[in-house]
């Protein structure tokens, strides 16, 4: 493991490859699942301010869900994530003629109708981050719907760490993206 200011970063960030297959995944990240996209609560504050230009990108079923429970909800860990439509799609999926699952949230922010694209935790996919107190843990969430990522990855070499940089950047700043390039340079690059 790295430790990079107060995280704590799982080898797998430096030592996997790759490279997401939307169009062999078709977005099961955002349909597959017990709960939510985990928000942080500026998130909620922000999709509950957005929703009405996001709505129209969204799916009947996810505004249904929306108008009844509300854009997000506490999971049984006690964290905030997206609302669920059946306890399993995400509440902001919207989907292409073939069945690709996309975010209406990205949607609308693509066509500049939101400055949010979307809740950090979507955008750092397959890195999932868990929070002890001062410490924040950095893993890889390794999952076999994203077998085709890790095919393509390791085809073109693209380490976890620079296939999500903007998003890591996005989450910890540019200066801990930069101590995290200097300690996998020290612990992995030889």
């Amino acid at each position: 493991m790295l430790i990079v200011q107060s995280a704590i970063v799982s080898d797998n960030i430096a030592d996997r490859c790759f490279a997401c297959q939307l169009e062999c995944c078709k977005g099961q990240c955002c349909v597959d699942g017990d709960s939510g996209a985990p928000l942080t609560p500026e998130e909620v504050d922000i999709i509950n301010n957005i929703l009405p230009q996001v709505r129209p990108y969204m799916t009947e079923a996810g505004r249904k869900v929306v108008d009844s429970v509300g854009p997000s909800a506490v999971d049984s860990d006690g964290d905030w994530g997206t609302s669920l439509v059946n306890g399993r799609e995400c509440a902001f999926v919207t989907f292409t003629d073939d069945g690709t699952a996309l975010c209406a949230i990205e949607k609308a922010y693509l066509d500049g109708k939101v400055d949010f694209q979307k809740p950090v935790s979507c955008h750092l996919y397959p890195i999932r981050i868990e929070n002890y107190g001062e410490f924040q843990a950095v893993n890889y969430h390794e999952w076999d719907i994203c077998h085709c990522a890790v095919v393509k990855g390791r085809e073109t070499g693209i380490p976890l760490y620079q296939y999500l940089r903007e998003p890591l950047i996005r989450r910890f700043g540019e200066a801990w993206y930069q101590e995290l390039l200097d300690e996998i340079a020290k612990n992995f690059i030889h």
